[in-house]
């Protein structure tokens, strides 16, 4: 939480790729292409990942690229080697013409994962694409979730969707961090970014 707000949370006018206009912006992959912020991530995922019993882990480019990546990696490192995969926005016009990069196989159990979920309909491609290959999708991981809807989406068709973080508690924080004296916020925040265990929490479904 602590590392993605101070990396990737701004405040402002922006148009989502949804269409929908907002007056806040997660870019996420301020957070998930700085080391520190990889190996957060990936460490919370990596836990998910191992007790859903999955056999890949995947997501629609681009946002999920750096997320696969690091998961990937640090299974390797901990002895628990995954498989991961990408999914193309279209279908590859050249070579083998592929829709899913990687080794993903058909009968795979896999999670998909995105950066930022707003209404769900970019994971959901994902989803479709590696179902179209008969996969299992045990579980959809976004690293936030806006609280727009994407979230009820997928449990209203029977997926597991449960995201790191939640657009509610990064208000909470940041209305929290306006309470802080000056000073306080400012020490605090070089500790927050240094701290590992307590950056990112495990995702909890909903009852």
């Amino acid at each position: 939480m602590k590392v993605l707000f101070h990396a990737s949370f701004k405040r402002g006018k922006f148009m989502l790729s949804s269409g929908r206009e907002s007056d806040f912006y997660l870019d996420a992959k301020q957070t998930t292409l700085v080391g520190e912020g990889s190996l957060l991530v990936a460490e919370v995922l990596l836990d998910e990942v191992i007790n859903a019993r999955i056999d890949a882990i995947g997501g629609l480019t681009i946002g999920a690229d750096p997320i696969i990546g690091s998961v990937l990696t640090l299974s390797a490192m901990k002895g628990l080697p995954l498989r991961g995969f990408i999914v193309r926005k279209e279908t590859k016009e050249h070579g083998t013409q592929k829709l899913i990069e990687g080794p993903i196989k058909q009968g795979d159990r896999v999670v998909i994962v995105e950066d930022v979920m707003t209404t769900g309909a970019s994971a959901y491609r994902a989803v479709k694409a590696v179902e179209d290959i008969q996969c299992k999708v045990v579980k959809v991981i976004p690293l936030v979730d806006r609280d727009e809807g994407g979230r009820e989406f997928f449990q209203m068709k029977g997926y597991d969707c449960c995201p790191l973080i939640t657009m509610k508690e990064i208000v909470k924080f940041e209305k929290a961090l306006r309470k802080k004296p000056k000073n306080s916020v400012s020490s605090s925040s070089h500790s927050e970014q240094g701290s590992g265990a307590t950056a990112l929490k495990t995702c909890q479904p909903l009852p």
